[in-house]
């Protein structure tokens, strides 16, 4: 699953995690993306930390305080990376953080979690 509200992020994001052949589910919202997890359990999130009104940190915090989503890997994701949102990414649960326009950080994080579908593993 994709978390992200800009556009652009989303669908190169998105085109990126595609073509390495993965699923994607996109939400754009915390909300969208509550809704989303509670319809069908995504094996990994990617999730922008710069979102709307509730931000991705908070939001994997809610997730990982709930026992049914606690265990989703998080991949946390920013196009503004600030002083200090490294340390806010570990005390919310996520154990990296990526910038969002360097997207070859993100895939390898990706496939250490799921698997690397270009190779036909299975994951996603």
């Amino acid at each position: 699953m994709l978390v992200e509200d800009n556009e652009v992020n989303r669908r190169l994001a998105g085109f990126l995690l595609r073509s390495h052949g993965y699923q994607v589910r996109e939400a754009t919202t915390a909300a969208a993306a509550f809704e989303m997890v509670d319809k069908e359990r995504p094996d990994l999130i990617v999730m922008d930390i710069q979102l709307p009104g509730m931000d991705g940190l908070e939001v994997t915090r809610k997730l990982k305080e709930q026992p049914a989503t606690a265990d989703i890997p998080v991949i946390a994701v920013t196009s503004y990376a600030m002083k200090g949102d490294r340390e806010k990414a570990l005390a919310a649960g996520v154990p990296a953080m990526s910038q969002a326009h360097r997207q070859k950080h993100v895939y390898p994080r990706v496939a250490a979690h799921v698997g690397n579908k270009s190779k036909g593993e299975n994951g996603g």
